[in-house]
């Protein structure tokens, strides 16, 4: 069905599907028709039955505990859960009317600044986004205003700006491209690469280049890439041409990853070259969707033209966040975290999740019929294949057939040079304990000896592969 279309044909009569129970008085009362699905119904209903209703339908989701295809975190604790419900009534939007939120939201800027080693935290520039798409297209803004201040001459007339990126990137960088009329360079995988590769990112930038994007943490096998590497061969290349081109770090994942569990790894402002950072943090930041975080080195990374100062309810408020009014619930439950574990809590919360991957990845190679390309040793994340010796089953009747047992595990093809390549992948997160990766590893165990027994792989329709979920 058409995005945002409704059915063409009319709805057929039906009774409402209801116990008749659930009504609030008489148990027969208002129970035999049932409202329309696809325009507002003529008159109100009794709370009771608009909530079953709506209930009864969503039970046909999955279960979001067992989704190991979701990077998004499904579970927080009671207190974390009601403080939400507190200020989901809050427009984050308004500081002058809810200044202690915006002082959160202040603190949690400063803490991620402090985190990622900004040469100065208290001068650090960022804020908070409904996720870490939103803050692509802030810092791909910002990357594409720095260039074009530095090509007034030829901009727009003459030259179209590019970004360098491997074609590993989250879409959203796609989005920012066609959204800003950036030209995206994709560096492609070879071989055993599966992500961006640092000569070959140098070697697609030129005069109209506004940036390099580094990911920390990449969705497709949970791999770093080299950060540092990437740094120094644009240093090389400022050296030979010069050309300075910045690099932002999408670390929508790795950057609440890394500083707790690699603390030796130099990926963030430590790197001169590193002019702005992103994270979500409904993702390893360990809270509910919707929140992100955009911050840059300083304010010479966001230019001033980008930051609206509104006369908003009574005050003025700085704001250059693509979207306006949302819940500030979501920095409160990201300010309440950041306070209930602290440095040693996040440590041992990621050193877990990445102790439940390993494992589990290592219990899956023992099995024989599966190959590893990533063992869960930098994101909590694995990618896994078929064994070359195996051909009566592929990676989609896996999918096909955990999905049976309630697990939502994805499987999906590797964009070029490796569309050859189909593979599952696992996401571990706080929550998926080693409990549970041990009833994962029984129902496979259950499941292959049938799927040894096929004549061969079932699923011939690629198109029909699990939705690939970041």
């Amino acid at each position: 069905m058409p995005l945002h279309k409704g059915p063409d044909a009319p709805e057929p009569d039906r009774r409402l599907a209801l116990n008749p129970f659930f009504g609030e008085a008489n148990p027969v009362g208002g129970m035999t028709d049932a409202p329309p699905r696809h325009r507002l119904p003529d008159g109100p209903l009794p709370p009771m039955t608009a909530y079953q209703l709506v209930h009864d339908e969503l039970m046909l989701d999955g279960n979001s505990r067992l989704n190991l295809a979701t990077f998004v975190t499904t579970w927080m604790e009671t207190q974390a859960g009601v403080l939400m419900a507190e200020c989901r009534d809050k427009n984050m939007i308004d500081k002058d009317e809810y200044p202690r939120t915006a002082e959160l939201e202040r603190r949690c800027v400063a803490m991620l600044a402090h985190l990622w080693n900004a040469p100065s935290p208290a001068a650090a520039v960022g804020c908070s986004t409904t996720g870490s798409s939103e803050a692509c297209m802030l810092a791909g803004m910002a990357l594409k205003r720095r260039w074009a201040k530095r090509n007034a001459d030829r901009y727009p007339s003459s030259a179209r700006p590019n970004l360098v990126m491997g074609i590993n990137v989250q879409v959203c960088w796609e989005k920012f491209c066609a959204f800003w009329e950036v030209e995206p360079r994709l560096v492609p995988m070879e071989g055993d690469r599966f992500h961006l590769d640092p000569q070959a990112a140098a070697a697609l930038c030129d005069e109209n280049t506004i940036g390099v994007v580094a990911v920390l943490g990449s969705t497709f096998d949970g791999s770093y890439e080299p950060v540092a590497e990437i740094c120094a061969a644009l240093d090389a290349l400022q050296e030979r041409t010069g050309l300075d081109i910045p690099v932002h770090v999408d670390g929508a994942s790795g950057a609440m990853v890394a500083p707790f569990v690699d603390e030796d790894l130099v990926w963030d402002f430590r790197l001169p070259r590193v002019s702005s950072i992103n994270t979500s943090g409904h993702k390893y930041g360990l809270v509910y969707p919707g929140v992100g975080w955009a911050l840059w080195r300083s304010p010479a990374e966001l230019p001033e033209e980008l930051v609206f100062r509104v006369n908003y309810l009574g005050g003025d408020m700085p704001t250059f966040a693509l979207n306006f009014s949302r819940p500030g619930a979501q920095v409160v439950a990201q300010y309440y975290t950041f306070l209930r574990l602290g440095r040693e809590g996040y440590r041992a919360v990621q050193q877990t999740t990445r102790d439940v991957a390993r494992g589990l990845a290592e219990r899956i190679e023992a099995m024989g019929d599966f190959h590893l390309l990533t063992r869960g040793d930098q994101l909590p994340v694995f990618a896994f294949t078929t064994a070359p010796d195996v051909t009566r089953f592929d990676v989609f009747d896996v999918s096909r057939r955990l999905r049976e047992r309630g697990w939502l595990v994805p499987a999906y093809t590797f964009p070029a040079n490796r569309e050859d390549l189909s593979v599952l992948r696992v996401v571990c997160r706080n929550g998926f304990s080693a409990d549970l990766a041990g009833l994962l590893i029984e129902d496979l165990a259950r499941l292959l000896p049938e799927l040894r027994m096929q004549p061969g792989p079932l699923s011939h329709d690629r198109q029909a592969a699990t939705s690939f979920h970041h």
